[in-house]
């Protein structure tokens, strides 16, 4: 039943990190708006989640499975964060390149930070 809570949550998680895709096509190839969009957003959500369901036990433990694993694994993208860092590197692009990989770390750091201070002081 954990395996089968994952793969729902994953396909959930994926059809979103899509819409962002979606979302911000136009804008894609300047930046990697939506892979930076789609890591800080997820982030965020790691830190809310975290305190509801594992410090508070407010959402049963089963639905971590769901929600932690499977959604926001599959929302968020470290992979292509890591590929299109790589390829504006390659791309001779390396002041694009070094601004994203710090946006990126510092960013989503701080947005777990932030959703787990603000859950914790709300909850």
């Amino acid at each position: 039943m954990l395996w089968l809570s994952v793969a729902i949550g994953g396909a959930m998680g994926a059809m979103g990190r899509y819409g962002v895709s979606v979302m911000f096509a136009p804008h894609h190839y300047k930046f990697p708006i939506a892979t930076l969009t789609v890591n800080i957003i997820g982030s965020l959500m790691m830190g809310i989640f975290y305190v509801v369901i594992v410090e508070k036990g407010l959402i049963p433990q089963e639905w971590r499975h769901t929600i932690m694993i499977g959604f926001l694994g599959a929302f968020t993208t470290f992979s292509t964060f890591s590929i299109e860092t790589l390829h504006l590197f390659q791309a001779g692009h390396w002041q694009t390149a070094i601004l994203y990989l710090g946006l990126s770390v510092l960013l989503s750091v701080t947005a777990v930070f932030l959703g787990i201070t603000i859950t914790d002081k709300i909850l």
